[in-house]
């Protein structure tokens, strides 16, 4: 793949950050739920590399913040350094994992980087963002919004990146 197209892959993905969760805003809670903005950056670790990722992973939430006030400002750190996160992780394991079955290598490549991603932005949001809190609220906020709230979107992310990836694929795209 050309530099130039990995640049422009890079900014789709990154405005496909702040397009996709426009229409979930009529939906309370929707964003949290759906996790419209993980989709554009796991794609782009997966399609054009860790380090294309990890810029989509920072510069697609703030982007998003900037141009429709989502998400929050308050939250803005803990989500760019989680997608980040996944960015990089998934985009250096996909460079790592080398099996026959493609398949096999996406979702290896999905699941750790959703886990690290999880766990970085978790830390952050928890240990940096919200000190005041007592230590079990702490682990059941994480665990709630991380895991639990999250769960529709992690589903989406695990059945629709491996189409998009394979539509890609047989269109030539990539």
């Amino acid at each position: 793949m050309t530099r130039h197209k990995k640049y422009v892959l890079t900014a789709m993905c990154i405005t496909l950050c702040a397009v996709l969760p426009l229409p979930l805003r009529a939906f309370p809670a929707a964003g949290s739920t759906i996790l419209p903005m993980h989709i554009p950056v796991l794609l782009c670790g997966l399609i054009v590399g860790p380090y294309f990722g990890f810029l989509a992973g920072l510069l697609g939430p703030m982007l998003s913040s900037f141009t429709t006030g989502m998400p929050l400002v308050a939250v803005l750190p803990a989500m760019m350094a989680e997608l980040a996160t996944y960015g990089l992780v998934c985009g250096l394991l996909i460079k790592i994992i080398r099996t026959k079955n493609r398949y096999f290598n996406i979702y290896a490549s999905l699941l750790p980087a959703m886990v690290a991603g999880r766990l970085v932005g978790g830390f952050v949001r928890i240990f940096i963002f919200v000190p005041a809190l007592g230590e079990s609220t702490r682990l059941a906020f994480w665990v709630s919004s991380y895991f639990l709230t999250s769960l529709p979107g992690i589903v989406i992310q695990l059945i629709l990146i491996p189409a998009i990836i394979t539509a890609l694929e047989k269109s030539k795209v990539i």
